[in-house]
């Protein structure tokens, strides 16, 4: 089996073009669908309202907290990613509270995806702050981190306190579960290379390997920074796949798929692996059971 594993992002958001909302028995019978077919991970997103101007309305999304208890609690082996918690929406101490309690949920499943979060418009329509995102951030991690390997944390910050901070009950993998750390600047990039278990990462303009290179050198330089061993660090990077012909994906703003046949999908995922990329997250265009039933044989041909 190649050791590229595959996650499934599952569909949080409302389709961009008509609107019409991701249901629940959508999402459990994916996520349920993935466990059966192969796939490693499924990643619950952690958004709350994107106004895109090339899209005919404001679309909203599910609240991924909610949505990764019920996913673990109706799937009983596939991994569970958080992709990824925002710290600009949440309290850091109680983020590590969320971690345990979703480890606890899926008898040890959790991955646990955390970031800096994204500022401006969906912040604001909540009335979360949109200044300062990579501090607020870096100093979250003051306490995410200690929280979640089991100390007790005191810390006095401009943005965050915690006073004998006690995550309890532990679950299943207290002190041990995998922490995963997004970003895509210099910034994040070396806290990720000094914190975190796995680095993730995204497309933007374009999902094909060629793409990623350059981030992938940026965060070799991450590493040496920190003086870790880059082979020490594990790479996931989400990617659009849209199996077919059509390209729809670019015009809704996600950039430049992967597409084509089975086996082109196959090729052009299997590619990421010289990369350095252990993981990826497989964004389905459009993300339904039909587009998941397309793109099954080539999740059998990269696992055979």
């Amino acid at each position: 089996m190649s050791r590229l594993k595959l996650g499934l992002t599952l569909p949080m958001l409302e389709e961009p073009e008509s609107g019409e909302k991701p249901s629940w028995s959508r999402i459990k019978s994916m996520a349920q669908t993935a466990e059966a077919s192969g796939f490693d991970t499924v990643w619950i997103p952690d958004e709350l309202l994107w106004r895109v101007s090339d899209w005919s309305g404001p679309r909203g999304w599910w609240e991924g907290v909610a949505m990764a208890g019920a996913v673990a609690a109706t799937t009983s082996t596939i991994g569970i990613g958080t992709w990824v918690l925002s710290a600009l929406h949440r309290n850091p101490g109680l983020t590590v509270k969320v971690a345990e309690t979703l480890d606890e949920i899926g008898g040890g499943r959790l991955l646990f995806g955390y970031g800096a979060g994204h500022a401006g418009d969906q912040g604001a329509t909540f009335g979360y702050p949109q200044d300062k995102t990579v501090s607020r951030y870096e100093e979250a991690l003051s306490i995410v981190v200690p929280a979640l390997r089991g100390e007790s944390v005191s810390f006095e910050g401009r943005y965050h306190t915690s006073r004998n901070l006690e995550i309890r009950p532990r679950g299943p993998r207290g002190g041990r579960i995998p922490l995963m750390l997004a970003g895509h600047g210099p910034r994040t990039m070396r806290l990720a290379a000094t914190h975190a278990d796995i680095w993730s990462g995204y497309a933007t303009e374009s999902s094909l390997p060629e793409w990623f290179v350059p981030m992938m050198r940026q965060l070799d330089e991450a590493c040496a920074d920190v003086d870790r061993d880059t082979g020490s660090l594990g790479r996931s990077i989400g990617v659009v796949v849209e199996p077919g012909t059509t390209k729809s994906s670019e015009a809704l703003g996600f950039g430049v798929p992967i597409s084509g046949s089975t086996d082109e999908i196959a090729d052009t995922l299997s590619r990421f692996e010289p990369l350095g990329v252990d993981r990826l997250e497989i964004i389905l265009v459009p993300g339904n059971e039909e587009t998941l039933a397309a793109f099954e044989p080539a999740v059998r041909q990269l696992n055979s």
